[in-house]
């Protein structure tokens, strides 16, 4: 049985990371938003970092994927340091596995949460 992940960067569809999913055997399976409960952070213009936070949060745009089991740990070994796999919320109040980024790691970056998603903050550069 997969796991739902949710990504909320460059792991997306067509981005720097997706690879990284496709060649574990995940499977893109919908578009969605989080429940308005987190702020994204530009880690240099090169990825952002999601955290959940208790109030002034925003519904954050990220994609659903199925990923094999076995393939997780693959995905999150690869991916950027300071980010991490955790429990994420999304709109319809289902809970799935999702991308997020430790809080230190965003100090002195950009906040991009008015954005709502790195697709919209990217396509403002």
């Amino acid at each position: 049985m997969n796991v739902k992940l949710a990504v909320n960067g460059t792991l997306m569809r067509g981005l720097e990371l997706n690879p990284n999913l496709l060649n574990v055997g995940a499977t893109f399976d919908f578009e969605t938003q989080t429940e308005p409960s987190y702020r994204l952070w530009s880690i240099n213009n090169r990825h952002p970092a999601m955290v959940r936070v208790w109030k002034g949060g925003v519904a954050v745009t990220v994609e659903v994927w199925s990923v094999p089991p076995e393939g997780l740990a693959t995905i999150l070994l690869k991916e950027p340091p300071g980010l991490s796999i955790g429990k994420v919320k999304l709109i319809d109040g289902t809970e799935v596995l999702g991308v997020l980024g430790e809080p230190i790691l965003c100090e002195g970056q950009m906040e991009i949460t008015r954005f709502g998603g790195w697709r919209q903050f990217v396509a403002s550069l």
